[in-house]
């Protein structure tokens, strides 16, 4: 059997993404809805991980917090992926943010040490949902956005979130300063509120759900549609490493918890009228910019040399690796805060290119039926990598390792999934070499 032959699309530009938001309502609806709530998310996150440094001392308070925002993905995914293939994926978005609203207004009650307990059943209880969105605005992108259109979707989805963290990152520390946690709570809470509101005036076909049979409550423990997902994942070459790409980005988890620590130790920023709070959380602000700013950076340059070739999505996805292990090597012998932000930013660069061009390759390559598992398999997948490296992290911290050796022994690890795509590649290559001949 041949090869797939590459697709042929016009090279990416600027003028794409304004195309595409220009005539596409329905991904304008949902690009907006990505703004607003995840600009809140990051003024969010801010808050919640200086609250736990500050109120526990512990680094592995800030890693468990990071734990119960990812790792309940892994366990609700098989669910969350059976009820996004049998249900109208927008309204799994829309009840999934309602029930974010509320429970991103209850963290109003953690107000001391004694009430510290309270965040980890809630952000468990927001992560959950988070599991069923996530999955749910990945699948839909096919079903809103021509197959040519898809990796500038993707491209532009990748770049607002990094330009949400650029702003949350340093509008959000600025915010929590001077008006506090609480306002930064309820700013949040009507984030969510606000994306469901646009998500309902979207219109679209869902294919999936017509097709399907209604959705029983036994289905939710009926692993038997999980299993024809994995079936079909294996069965497709393409789908099985890209599957697997995002869990391979090992300084995710590592990545909160080390730039939680440099920001509130000896990145800090001192200064007339800022206290050692609004310090620690302008040093992360500083950290987390350089960190948005190359994850907006990296898609927007490597799509335009991608287009849709599969063969370079692939080794887009090999040379993000390589700049990530790159940048956290050098981010262990920065001695200034913006040094230590600039390797941030070039690993992260290297990070939202492998993000993007997973995600576009599962797009691609996934029939709409099985969309929903695949996702949730790709997320749960990178939620248990993240969530196992965060812990880690924490412990080693807390234990006296300097986070500067975590950083640099960060780069050095993410050399194995590097390793192990390289040997894919090659192993593909030389298939697709045999076949031919």
């Amino acid at each position: 059997m041949e090869p797939q032959p590459e697709r042929i699309v016009p090279s990416i530009s600027f003028a794409a993404y304004a195309r595409l938001l220009r005539h596409n309502g329905n991904f304008r609806r949902l690009w907006m809805a990505q703004v607003v709530s995840e600009v809140g998310d990051w003024f969010y996150t801010l808050s919640i991980y200086t609250l736990l440094l500050q109120l526990t001392g512990h680094a592995g308070s800030v890693a468990l917090a990071l734990v119960l925002q990812v790792l309940p993905q892994t366990f609700v995914g098989p669910t969350a992926g059976v009820v996004n293939d049998r249900l109208r994926r927008k309204h799994v978005m829309i009840a999934a943010d309602i029930v974010r609203f509320m429970v991103v207004l209850a963290m109003l009650f953690v107000r001391s040490r004694s009430m510290v307990w309270l965040v980890y059943p809630l952000l468990l209880a927001e992560t959950t949902m988070a599991a069923f969105f996530e999955p749910a605005r990945s699948a839909v992108i096919p079903n809103i956005a021509a197959e040519t259109e898809v990796l500038v979707a993707n491209t532009l989805s990748s770049a607002t979130w990094s330009v949400n963290l650029l702003i949350g990152a340093s509008v959000g520390g600025v915010v929590a300063a001077l008006y506090g946690r609480d306002t930064v709570f309820i700013l949040n809470a009507l984030s969510f509120l606000t994306s469901a509101l646009l998500i309902s005036g979207m219109h679209f076909a869902e294919p999936h759900a017509e097709a399907a049979a209604p959705l029983r409550p036994r289905d939710l423990v009926d692993f038997s549609p999980v299993l024809e997902g994995i079936r079909y994942i294996r069965s497709h070459p393409t789908l099985l490493p890209a599957v697997f790409a995002k869990a391979g980005e090992f300084m995710v988890g590592p990545s909160w918890v080390i730039f939680t620590v440099m920001g509130a130790g000896e990145f800090a920023v001192h200064g007339r009228g800022i206290d050692a709070a609004g310090g620690s959380m302008l040093g992360m602000s500083i950290l987390l910019g350089g960190r948005g700013l190359g994850a907006l950076m990296g898609p927007l340059v490597a799509a335009r040399w991608a287009g849709q070739s599969d063969r370079r999505l692939r080794l887009g996805i090999l040379f993000g690796y390589l700049i990530i292990a790159f940048g956290y090597g050098a981010l262990g012998a920065s001695r200034g805060v913006w040094m230590a932000a600039a390797c941030a930013m070039l690993a992260h660069m290297g990070g939202a290119t492998v993000w993007v061009f997973s995600t576009t390759l599962l797009q691609l390559h996934t029939e709409d039926r099985f969309r929903g598992r695949v996702f949730s398999a790709d997320l749960g997948l990178a939620s248990l990598t993240f969530a196992t490296t965060a812990y880690l992290c924490g412990r080693l911290l807390d234990v006296g390792i300097a986070a500067r050796t975590l950083a640099t022994g960060t780069g050095l690890l993410m050399m194995i999934p590097a390793g192990i795509l390289a040997l894919a590649l090659r192993a593909r290559q030389f298939r697709d070499v045999r076949a031919v001949s």
